[in-house]
């Protein structure tokens, strides 16, 4: 399914999710991923959808939406990879914004270097840059990148974007204990993204269950540590610390919208049972997806998560 929500995000509000690319295609496999590790790390850009395609799923999303008097404050593009991997990335955006609302792209930046991805993303209204590290050995730890990039160039990248965009630019920085929570990395990294001048400069923890089961939250310590120091660079800085509000949509087929969802953001058992128990359908539908390999059970920090299975593709994985 192209288009998912709206589901409740902590920076965009009711925000309807676009993800128009195969599965798990990224440029990164960052260790704390909360969709799991990248099925086909790639460099090279592809058109994967036309962008008519997407534009009319996402147009039909919003007729539901609208038909079940849920809210829409943004449409998003957050595929389970990396949106600037996708060559028709720039119609994509041009064409969503003709359905009246304000478009949304998260991404990693890291093909920010391409004068041709500038372009396509500074179409978007709201950008977020994700930005974990500034030195390259942390970078690699924590980000994995696909083996052709250079920390350097996606940073020079970054610079030449955030330059020329004329909507919100933000960032965001994920917390992993042991990896880019001490002083002098992040001090690092809040000296870069001041370079950037984002409207707000997020910080942000594993919420979800990671890609890897080592990844850990960092202390109380950290993340005041973390507070203060990029408050030391940023006029504003905002820390995503908690789960976002309950109001997650079913407003199409209640299995395909779940796993439409789980693909982008596991879902935890508590939420789970309220969007189906909202929607008049049973537990049920979940047992079943279950039972076909569909959805996976994931447990975290106490919870129950379900996450969208992704069989491994067929062929080489680089690219």
């Amino acid at each position: 399914m192209i288009a998912f929500g709206p589901v409740p995000s902590r920076r965009l509000g009711a925000s309807l999710g676009v993800n128009p690319m195969p599965r798990k295609v990224c440029t990164y496999s960052c260790v704390y991923c909360q969709v799991g590790r990248t099925l086909r790390l790639r460099v090279r850009r592809l058109a994967f959808r036309d962008p008519d395609q997407v534009v009319e799923a996402v147009s039909a999303k919003v007729v539901a939406a609208r038909g079940a008097a849920e809210a829409i404050d943004y449409i998003t593009i957050v595929p389970d990879g990396e949106p600037t991997l996708d060559l028709n990335l720039g119609g994509i955006i041009r064409g969503l914004g003709s359905l009246g609302f304000p478009i949304a792209v998260i991404t990693n930046g890291s093909l920010l270097t391409l004068r041709d991805v500038r372009t396509a993303v500074a179409a978007a209204d709201w950008v977020s840059l994700k930005v974990d590290a500034a030195d390259e050995a942390t970078w690699r730890r924590i980000n994995r990148p696909h083996g052709r990039l250079r920390l350097a160039n996606i940073q020079q990248g970054m610079r030449e974007f955030a330059v020329g965009f004329g909507g919100r630019l933000t960032t965001e920085t994920m917390l992993v204990a042991g990896v880019n929570d001490g002083e002098a990395a992040l001090r690092a990294t809040a000296a870069f993204v001041a370079e950037l001048s984002p409207g707000t400069a997020y910080l942000a923890v594993p919420m979800r269950p990671p890609a890897e089961a080592w990844v850990r939250w960092p202390s109380q310590a950290a993340l005041a540590r973390a507070c203060v120091v990029f408050r030391g660079e940023h006029r504003r800085v905002e820390c995503l610390g908690r789960e976002e509000s309950d109001g997650f949509a079913l407003t199409g087929d209640v299995g395909a919208d779940l796993l439409a969802i789980a693909a982008v953001h596991p879902l935890c058992e508590r939420t789970a049972r309220r969007m189906i128990q909202r929607r008049g359908a049973d537990w049920s539908v979940v047992v079943g997806l279950l039972a076909r390999g569909e959805l996976l059970e994931v447990l975290y920090r106490g919870e129950r998560y379900f996450r969208r299975a992704f069989p491994a593709p067929a062929g080489p994985a680089g690219g």
